[in-house]
């Protein structure tokens, strides 16, 4: 099969021919339809995240279920599937609390070391997948705890994205903050992830929702999924004129650095919360004054992968969706080949896109 592979944190992948073995014991083999490219993947090509090469890159993927290895018992042959990054071992102390999310023991659902490598080159090295799922290939072998059933009539190319942008933005809303019906919210960034805040805040019945994003057609397409306001200036200034000075209940950083964190927690009311959901790279930090918090009471908050617990999460989305209440084809901006995926990031590196679908042919 072909797959987009990671050689070296050079910005730029390789495509060729890799093989994937049969399945194993809680192991599933999915045909690929589609795969979103995420911003957070930039990190990994650029090296500021860490990742073991060679690798196939990819986590927010959907695809057809055509084995699976002794012991499943979640997916069948057959099933429609989205993979998220947040598989799960369902045994350690994280996951026995519910928050399957922050699982402490993900080596539990890979192969053991001296085993063979679910993936390899023709000349039988083995092959990484970034997050267990490497979704930038024709077929993926991952573990049963990565994948969800999802309806048959959702399409797989539009499923995709609720892998990463869907689960991590509407989660952010839905799940971390919990926002309250007639709160202000605003969104810094609003791409993939952005863009889906504004959703989940829209269907928390928030009472103002403020785009925030350096590029007009990505503001444009904010409001047009459920933003009430954009700022095309000074974003805390913008936020004070529409709250009568106070800021806004919930802030959600979408972007991820120095700059927009020091925006978000300026926008956020004495009592509300700032959530950072952006990734800086592994040696980004969050600088937070004192009396912001001991004087003004305000909350700093991490949000990863939208608090979810996917196998619940994936199939509302998917509901929502097909309800007409969760706004999805808006949010692709271009479906690519896999030869092309070099150009995808490219353009989502510009700022060109909200998200691109690479679309695997099917036979």
């Amino acid at each position: 099969m072909r797959a987009a592979m990671l050689e070296e944190a050079n910005g730029r992948l390789v495509v060729g021919e890799i093989a994937a073995a049969e399945p194993g014991p809680g192991e599933v083999l999915v045909d690929t339809v589609a795969a979103g490219l995420c911003h957070s993947d930039i990190h990994l090509l650029d090296g500021a995240i860490p990742v073991a090469t060679p690798s196939v890159v990819g986590h927010e993927a959907s695809g057809i279920v055509a084995a699976v290895g002794p012991g499943v018992t979640r997916v069948a042959p057959g099933d429609h599937v989205v993979a998220c990054l947040s598989v799960f071992c369902g045994t350690c102390a994280l996951c026995l609390r519910g928050e399957t999310w922050l699982c402490q023991n993900k080596q539990a659902v890979q192969r053991a070391a001296g085993e063979p490598p679910r993936l390899s080159r023709p000349d039988g090295s083995a092959v990484a997948t970034n997050a267990g799922i490497g979704g930038l290939a024709e077929r993926m072998l991952l573990h049963q705890n990565a994948v969800v059933t999802i309806r048959k009539d959702m399409p797989l190319d539009v499923a995709a994205i609720i892998g990463c942008a869907v689960t991590t933005g509407v989660g952010a809303a839905l799940n971390t903050a919990d926002i309250r019906a007639g709160e202000t919210v605003a969104v810094i960034g609003c791409g993939g992830i952005g863009l889906n805040i504004v959703q989940g805040a829209r269907l928390r019945g928030a009472g103002r929702i403020v785009a925030v994003d350096l590029l007009p057609a990505k503001r444009e397409l904010a409001l047009s999924v459920g933003a009430t306001d954009a700022a095309d200036g000074d974003p805390a200034e913008t936020v004070a004129a529409l709250t009568g000075g106070l800021g806004a209940d919930h802030v959600f950083d979408a972007v991820g650095i120095a700059a927009t964190n020091a925006q978000a927690l300026a926008m956020t009311r004495p009592g509300g919360s700032m959530y950072v959901v952006g990734i800086g790279g592994m040696a980004s930090s969050v600088s937070v004054p004192g009396y912001a918090l001991w004087g003004q009471g305000k909350s700093v908050r991490g949000v990863h992968m939208g608090s979810n617990n996917f196998t619940v999460d994936m199939p509302r989305y998917v509901e929502l969706y097909l309800q007409g209440r969760l706004h999805l084809d808006e949010l692709i901006s271009r479906r690519i080949t896999l030869d092309e995926v070099n150009d995808g990031y490219d353009a989502l590196r510009r700022g060109d896109v909200a998200r691109s679908i690479v679309v695997f042919p099917q036979s």
